[in-house]
């Protein structure tokens, strides 16, 4: 483990962020030596300063977290992913862990848990908020496929299947199947539904 471990750390909220990194500054083993603000930021971010380890909230603009680690774990396989996250949901873990993470966390754990985390994924171990592991183990994995996920998250807009095979390249009736399964398989209204309950579950 390096005498001083080099952070990335990427959040949105610059309050947040700044607080983050004032609290991780305390510990003289830590060093933040970068910040982003957006998730499509991470990756040239990291390739610049050479973290050791990159804090990622989930929610950001460009690029959600759990997509931003994914690319950064293929682009920097070497660098170590802890996911931070204010919404503890159970289908978030499942995705954050297929996508690379090494950990997830609440931002609402205490700051000193944060710091052993870091640790630990450097250590080679693998770091996951105790209830979120349980709630993810009960609710079982997303029934939706990658194609559905990703029509159902268009179509929370608003669009019509028209305008959603346009932007997807697909034929409309093709996006009318995928959403109408993506009704079934989270036991949904309507699609605006199905939007509401796969955020919920943390799917989308």
């Amino acid at each position: 483990m390096p005498d001083v471990i080099r952070v990335l750390l990427a959040e949105d909220q610059s309050m947040v962020r700044e607080a983050l990194a004032a609290l991780l500054g305390l510990d003289d083993e830590i060093e933040v030596v970068a910040q982003a603000a957006r998730g499509d930021e991470v990756v040239d971010a990291a390739r610049t300063h050479r973290p050791d380890v990159a804090l990622l909230d989930i929610e950001m603009p460009g690029m959600s977290g759990i997509e931003a680690a994914a690319e950064l774990h293929r682009a920097e396989p070497g660098i170590r992913i802890v996911i931070l996250t204010t919404f503890g949901r159970p289908g978030y873990l499942r995705r954050a862990m297929e996508s690379g993470a090494d950990a997830f966390l609440v931002k609402d754990a205490p700051a000193a848990q944060l710091a052993d985390a870091i640790r630990r994924v450097l250590a080679g171990e693998r770091v996951i908020d105790p209830t979120l592991a349980a709630a993810a183990l009960a609710d079982g994995a997303s029934p939706l496929t990658a194609r559905e996920r990703e029509v159902l998250r268009a179509s929370a807009d608003g669009s019509t299947n028209a305008e959603l095979a346009r932007a997807l390249n697909l034929s409309p009736g093709t996006v009318r199947n995928y959403l109408s399964t993506a009704i079934q398989k989270t036991a949904a209204r309507n699609r605006a539904d199905a939007v509401r309950i796969a955020r919920d579950k943390g799917w989308l």
